[in-house]
């Protein structure tokens, strides 16, 4: 049974709409695609790398998709440590539009998304990996289905954009699994749900 792992590139604020562009991803009138690209290292490269070595499979919003699907089939370097994984291993897309798609071991995943992943977990080998796909996240964090959440967060503030955790929702807590920074100050963190979350008082008890 495959863990579902999460891996998003966020800014201090939080925003994790268009890292990689400025035509990315321009919902809401976004004018700031391509903030990640500046800080962007070795260190980043070799964490992701190391990430999609362990993948299994992969389980990506339709958006998201649609920017990987543009992109990585024209990386035809077999040696290439995204390209490699994402080309080959089976993609499952959560949409309701998609209907054929063209990307090779590409199904679309659709009805009761929350039971359809529960099912890909039991039968993938390796990790299911989400990368991005904030609404599919944020979807799968309510229904507690993700196992592990990869934060990249990087040293710049936007003040604007979708972010990867909005209002409502259950409050919950988490264990920091692992901590690493890169030269270009990215900080990694790696965390995995701990129940919910609690509360408490610096009051003295009386």
């Amino acid at each position: 049974m495959a863990k579902l792992t999460l891996t998003t590139f966020v800014t201090l604020d939080g925003v994790m709409q268009a890292p990689g562009g400025p035509d990315e991803d321009t919902t809401g009138g976004f004018e700031y695609g391509g903030w990640l690209v500046p800080f962007a290292d070795e260190g980043m490269g070799a964490f992701i790398a190391e990430v999609f070595g362990r993948a299994g499979g992969f389980l990506l919003g339709r958006r998201t998709y649609d920017i990987f699907s543009a992109w990585w089939p024209r990386v035809t370097d077999p040696d290439d440590p995204v390209a490699s994984r994402l080309n080959t291993l089976p993609k499952h897309v959560v949409s309701t539009t998609l209907k054929d798609p063209r990307w090779r071991n590409t199904a679309v995943v659709g009805g009761d998304v929350a039971a359809e992943v529960a099912l890909l977990k039991q039968r993938t080998e390796g990790e299911l990996q989400i990368h991005g796909s904030g609404t599919l996240a944020r979807y799968l964090m309510g229904h507690d289905l993700i196992d592990v959440y990869h934060l990249l967060v990087f040293p710049v503030f936007l003040g604007r954009g979708r972010r990867l955790f909005g209002d409502g929702g259950a409050p919950a807590a988490f264990d920091l699994a692992e901590s690493r920074a890169t030269a270009g100050g990215v900080a990694i963190h790696t965390y995995r749900p701990a129940g919910r979350a609690r509360f408490g008082s610096f009051a003295p008890a009386e």
